[in-house]
């Protein structure tokens, strides 16, 4: 029998990640309990127990004395004698006491110590297992709708993608496999319960941890991101070695990381560009895929004012917004855009364009032409998707669209 209970050990060890030293502890301690309900207190018994071969001894420590007042605690002399003819009167005398003789009930509540012991050691484990993976990704099976919530399996325990953490739109088939970011994990009496989401930037953040190597050994940061779960993502990127392109390394050849993850995400548009740490470079970046004239930004009020040409306004700001929405979210920016149009009718730019012949005008806030060139990774229908959806440019009327340019802030729009 105690060859199987060490079996038994091995086995909870290493299916329930439960070390054996705690379940034998768990076992003393039952043993423990059951001579407590058995005799009425156990304030003299001792459990030891083998860890290698499973041998246990309940040992109960008496006191010789010459009249018996506490069949527990005391041993009468003669029958300490009887052990041994050393034994005088103040000795102690180690009883041993055999589990056997435990009633019913008491066996029965030594068993409930070991099984609650179990349980709470594998609830532990669990929620040590998953904590670790708190801000992080992992891999879950569908397996039902619980009203508007999705219940997904992990392995060995059941996490809730709640509704507000679920993209618009997505829909999803039982036994499917999805990525999701672990937003917290809380530990309770019924086990760790784990809470998930597939609207947080970070999940993006993390997809391309796992699929750019570049990303994941440090060698390329992702300074900022931006998102707009299922729409679109901006991500401005920085390379700490000088002979690695940020963007290119994010990009892959012929887009093949970043599609994986555009696929992971259901199609959701991601734009990849390069972080600067002058804010103007950043800002112009920030707004691609739209082309800038200048940008004039204040560090200190973490504000700036952009102007655009008169037929990528509508670009810059995206449909309903969105892309100076994220930009502004990337930067930290309070960002104002403007047309050509609409910077000549006022003062605070009639400095800007009086140098509209010359090239100090291009070369404003320290710009080269090839500061124009795009560094992002955009989907190159987006400018045409943009220029169908805005009715303003199909008539030639921006300021049907824009009246006098339109502000953006971090979190929400002005």
């Amino acid at each position: 029998m105690n060859k199987e209970l060490i079996e038994a050990l091995d086995l909870l060890e290493k299916e329930k990640d439960i070390s054996k030293d705690t379940l034998l502890e768990a076992i003393e301690n039952s043993l423990l309990t059951a001579c407590k309900n058995h005799f009425g207190k156990a304030d003299n018994v001792k459990v030891t127990i083998n860890r290698e071969t499973g041998d246990f001894k309940v040992i109960a420590e008496k006191t010789v004395v010459e009249e018996v007042t506490d069949d527990v605690t005391e041993i009468s002399l003669v029958n300490a004698k009887l052990k041994d003819p050393r034994y005088e009167l103040g000795d102690v005398v180690n009883v041993e006491i055999k589990s056997k003789e435990f009633g019913r009930i008491a066996t029965q509540n030594a068993k409930n110590v070991i099984l609650q012991k179990i349980r709470e050691e594998e609830r532990k484990s669990l929620y040590n297992q998953y904590f670790e993976k708190e801000r992080d990704i992992v891999t879950g099976i569908v397996q039902r709708y619980a009203g508007r919530n999705v219940s997904i399996n992990l392995g060995k325990v059941d996490a809730m993608l709640m509704e507000n953490e679920q993209v618009k739109g997505e829909i999803f088939e039982p036994t499917e496999r999805i990525k999701l970011y672990v937003l917290e994990v809380k530990d309770t009496t019924k086990g760790p319960k784990i809470l998930v989401s597939r609207t947080h930037p970070e999940l993006v953040k993390r997809l391309f941890e796992a699929e750019v190597t570049e990303v994941k050994d440090g060698t390329v940061e992702i300074k900022s991101i931006s998102r707009e779960a299922g729409s679109r993502t901006k991500i401005a990127v920085w390379s700490n070695e000088p002979n690695v392109d940020p963007v290119g390394a994010c990009v892959g050849v012929n887009g093949i990381r970043v599609n994986a993850i555009v696929e992971e995400l259901r199609g959701e548009k991601i734009d990849i560009i390069s972080w600067s740490e002058n804010p103007a470079i950043l800002i112009e970046n920030a707004l691609s895929p739209a082309k800038v004239i200048t940008v004039l930004a204040d560090d200190e009020e973490k504000t700036a004012k952009v102007i655009v040409p008169d037929y990528q306004l509508s670009l810059a700001i995206g449909k309903e917004g969105q892309n100076a929405r994220l930009a502004a979210r990337l930067t930290g920016f309070k960002i104002d855009i403007k047309s050509e149009s609409q910077a000549r009718e006022l003062e605070e730019f009639a400095e800007l364009f009086a140098y509209e012949n010359e090239d100090e005008f291009y070369d404003n806030e320290g710009y080269e032409e090839e500061g124009y060139e795009e560094e992002s990774y955009a989907d190159v229908a987006y400018e045409q998707e943009a220029l169908e959806n805005d009715e303003s440019i199909e008539t030639g009327n921006e300021e049907e669209n824009i009246d006098s340019g339109t502000e953006y802030y971090g979190v929400d729009e002005a």
